[in-house]
Formats: C-alpha cells, structure tokens, sequence
C-alpha cells in the first residue's frame, strides 16, 4: 500500500511539472521566434512482484515515474510582415549570435526583433535584452544612416538537443552541442519576425491529459490512504 501511495504522489508531482512547461508555452503564445517545450518523461525503477528466489520474473510493478528532461522543438514557424527596417527572420535553421555587452557571454536567438542602442557616437544593432547582434565574423553591427555595417550572421549546430534556456528566448549551448559555425547563405527575410512555434490545439490536448493523469494520481493516493486506514483499524 506504501509502494502504490508514494508512486501515485510521485505522478501528480511530475504532472504538476509537465503542466508549469505547457503554461509556460501558453504565455509564450506570441512571443516572437519562441520554440515550445515538451516534458519528456522517464520510468523510475521496476522491481519483481513476489520474487522469493532473486530471479528475474516476468510479473513486475514499477515505482512511477519522473521528468527527465525538457526538450525545445527548433521547427521554423510562420512570418509576419512588420513596418521595422531591423526585424528579421531566418527562413530555415540557425541562430542569431549574441553577445552581452557587461559579461562578454555568448547566447543564441530565433527572436530577430532588434532595436538601435547608442554607445558613444556610434549606433549598435541589439535584441531586446540589450544583447550586441553579431555579424558573420562575430563583431558587433553598427547602424548608420539606416544600413547596416555588416552582414547579420546565422550560425548552427550539428546537434540542437539540449541547449540551455537561459531566458528572454534566448538559449546557451552544451558540450554535447559542439561549435557553432557559420550558416554561409542562410536566407534572412527583412521586415520580418518568425513567429511563436505553440500549437494551441496541441498544447491544449496536453493540458487536458496532463490534467487528467494528474485527477487519476490524487483519486490513487486517496484510495491508497482509506485502504491503509482500513487495515489499522481491523487490528486495533
């Protein structure tokens, strides 16, 4: 009866987590350049039921399970025409390089809604969060008279899976990532914002199945309670 309490309030807790990543999609809903995330679960342990001799019997119950990860799907998504000479889009794969102008790091966008910030006599092209855009040889653009002073650079991976969110849609890659390197011939669409890769309807699927499991998990831990009770009060 323990077993079957702690494994339904391990579901609920993991649930719980699975339904913060889909509310977190929702409110990125029209974050432009934005890429959904997805909660992967994994199974914790499983064990053999009435296993008297050590041997490995078919018969096996587990013990729930947990999210493991949470995984970002990189899929381009649709374009919007906009009225700004400085927003772009990348109509394939690949990454805006950033660089923060207090700390030197490095980071990597979808997001292409830039803006003009004055440094000196000089106007720099940067994103939203004040991050310097970077060109191909991964120096800072300057704008003047409305043009830029060099080619925006797209870069990629050879692997995307794992990157590192690190906030205002922004993300950091891993070890597993390898070197960026430079996307030659990447198309850019200007006057253009890629826009948030959330499917509504899937995410509103998630949200009901998630909200579901997680009703069945708390009914469990519920029965798993009255059952325990029961049995303490036939031996008393």
């Amino acid at each position: 009866m323990y077993t079957s309490f702690y494994t339904a309030a391990r579901g609920a807790i993991e649930e719980q987590r699975k339904l913060d990543v889909v509310a977190n999609n929702f409110a990125n809903v029209n974050n432009y350049g934005y890429k959904p995330k997805s909660a992967v679960f994994s199974d914790l342990m499983y064990y053999s039921l009435n296993n008297y001799t050590g041997a490995d019997l078919p018969l096996k119950a587990g013990t729930g399970t947990l999210v493991g990860k949470t995984d970002t799907k990189f899929d381009p998504s649709g374009f919007l025409p906009t009225d700004s000479g400085l927003d772009y889009a990348i109509v394939d794969k690949g990454f805006f390089m950033l660089r923060n102008p207090q700390n030197g790091t490095i980071t990597y966008t979808r997001n292409g809604h830039f803006s003009l910030s004055q440094r000196g006599t000089q106007f720099y092209l940067v994103n939203d969060s004040g991050n310097l855009v970077l060109d191909q040889n991964r120096n800072p653009i300057t704008v003047t008279d409305g043009k830029l002073s060099s080619p925006l650079g797209v870069y990629g991976f050879n692997i995307l899976d794992g990157m590192l969110s690190v906030g205002n849609n922004e993300f950091s890659p891993v070890e597993k990532n390898g070197q960026p390197y430079l996307m030659r011939g990447a198309k850019l669409r200007d006057h253009t914002l890629e826009m948030s890769g959330v499917d509504t309807a899937d995410e509103i699927t998630k949200m009901i199945e998630s909200q579901r499991a997680y009703a069945y998990a708390l009914r469990m831990v519920q029965t798993s309670d009255e059952v325990v009770n029961t049995i303490n009060a036939l031996r008393q």
